[in-house]
């Protein structure tokens, strides 16, 4: 259906005259009439009766006129949702209950003017592609695994590196340490039946355990965060890794312990992944958001894999 003839009806509707609705259309009055007479022929209905005292609306013109206001709402909605600077910007983040949606939700207090749809894709290639196919604007993602490289036109800032703790019960041997050494875990199982293969997360912990003799076990099912943190409270032996900053809330009864890892420290890089000269003028906000607070890696100190970081 033609948006402007459309337009032209409601003009007509509201004028009650061909003429004034050309008038604050600016265009002829044959114009006007030749929108009206298409958009009849369109619905096979007659939607004005022309007499000396202008044009009044049928029966079906009447019944028409309450869906065309809000066919032309919908109209000029769509044309907003892509117009530069009212779109709002989409930025994946894997989880919602991750530190990368910690990450938005900070820049979303710091500029609440800008309208964020937060979605949430679980795998690098996915999201990757997403963002090359403009489907998202940008995510948040930490490694690439070995042989793999970013499509053309898309590109990766280091913005956030997150360092691990190790997670245990209260009877676990390593329960009231203040702080570890990577080196210590060595030969010690470490549960995460959430590292799926062929994810970046399970590349990533995958150097972790080659680099420090560490064994990952990520035998399932996985049936999620909390009968996770119940078998490792009830477990002597069980521990598993969580970054330093993603929120966990447990029963008190189970006294879980979190412990950060030192000498060097593991750290969890993520980047924001985004297409090169993106147009979305609020990704412009979001990068000296993140920039500020992004102190960079330390020289020493740290653990990060050898991977191609994203």
């Amino acid at each position: 259906m033609d948006v402007m003839a459309v337009r032209t009806f409601v003009a007509v509707a509201d004028a009650g005259q061909f003429l004034e609705a050309a008038a604050g259309l600016s265009v002829t009055p044959q114009a006007v009439s030749k929108r009206v007479a298409a958009l009849e022929k369109e619905l096979g209905v007659q939607l004005f009766t022309r007499d000396a005292r202008g044009a009044r609306l049928t029966i079906d013109g009447q019944a028409f006129l309450p869906h065309a206001r809000t066919f032309l709402h919908s109209a000029e909605r769509a044309v907003a949702s892509v117009r530069p600077g009212h779109r709002a910007l989409r930025v994946d983040v894997i989880g919602r209950q991750l530190s990368l949606a910690g990450l938005l939700r900070g820049f979303h207090r710091a500029h609440p003017e800008i309208e964020l749809d937060v979605v949430t894709l679980f795998d690098s290639d996915t999201a990757v592609a997403a963002v090359r196919d403009g489907t998202i604007d940008a995510t948040f993602r930490a490694v690439a695994m070995q042989g793999r490289t970013l499509p053309r036109g898309v590109e990766a800032t280091p913005v956030f590196d997150e360092p691990l703790h190790l997670f245990t019960g209260p009877r676990h041997e390593f329960a009231n340490a203040p702080v570890l050494a990577p080196t210590q875990l060595a030969g010690r199982r470490i549960w995460m039946p959430g590292n799926l293969p062929g994810t970046e997360w399970a590349a990533y912990y995958e150097e972790l355990a080659a680099a420090f003799g560490i064994v990952i076990d990520s035998v399932g099912p996985d049936f999620g965060i909390e009968p996770l943190l119940d078998t490792i409270a009830g477990s002597t032996t069980l521990a598993t890794f969580v970054s330093e900053q993603t929120p966990l809330v447990w029963p008190a009864g189970h006294d879980l312990r979190r412990i950060p890892l030192r000498d060097p420290t593991p750290l969890y890089p993520h980047s924001l992944i985004c297409r090169t000269g993106s147009p979305h003028p609020s990704l412009t906000a979001l990068r000296r958001h993140l920039a500020a607070a992004y102190p960079g890696r330390p020289d020493s100190g740290t653990w990060t894999p050898q991977l191609r970081s994203y």
